[in-house]
């Protein structure tokens, strides 16, 4: 189905098996980055195979496409300037590997569980709310939402096709570089990667 932001009516391609039974989610729009509440057309009451009436919310959760404007560009999460190119990512992706003479983590440095700090102790490390590699526990974030993938001291944070976005100043990104002390956003939660090497 396809569903439209209240604020800047950015359109987005949507799979309704994602509400899971809910009569609403809370998603927000990778164009403006508003948050706004979108309700399930299913819903007991809902006339079935009928869409939403035009003056209310629209339906969203894990995983939404960006509907290309007539003569626009892509949606600014597969343009963004962080973007590795693909045979660079294919190189990345071949030679995972944890740096042999620094350790890594992530702390949560805003968010629902501000003050964490998880140790990398793989390659990938997959971040979101359940069956993944590093659990948050935030209402905003995926499923699966992003990854961190180290080849030795290179560090590339991915953008799992989350339905909030993932964000560094403030930009969203699809794939990204990181360096010590780089923060990045994941639903309502910053994270930031600390590299330690012995003295």
């Amino acid at each position: 189905m396809i569903i439209q932001c209240d604020r800047c009516y950015a359109r987005y391609r949507y799979d309704e098996a994602r509400f899971e039974g809910h009569p609403s989610k809370k998603v927000r729009c990778t164009k403006c980055m508003a948050i706004f509440e979108v309700q399930n057309p299913a819903r007991p009451g809902a006339p079935a195979g009928d869409p939403p009436p035009e003056s209310a919310p629209r339906t969203l959760e894990d995983t939404m496409t960006r509907v290309p404007e007539p003569g626009g560009r892509p949606p600014a999460a597969t343009t963004g300037k962080n973007r590795l190119a693909t045979e660079e990512r294919k190189k990345v992706a071949a030679d995972l590997k944890l740096p042999a003479n620094a350790k890594l983590s992530l702390a949560v440095i805003s968010g629902p569980e501000a003050g964490r700090i998880f140790s990398i102790d793989r390659p990938k490390v997959v971040i979101g709310r359940e069956d993944v590699e590093l659990v948050l526990n935030d209402p905003e974030i995926s499923r699966h939402h992003a990854a961190i993938e180290v080849s030795g001291d290179r560090v590339t944070l991915l953008d799992l096709g989350s339905t909030n976005g993932t964000f560094m100043d403030e930009e969203p990104v699809t794939e990204a570089l990181l360096e010590n002390q780089a923060e990045f956003t994941v639903g309502g939660s910053t994270l930031m990667l600390i590299i330690t090497r012995p003295s």
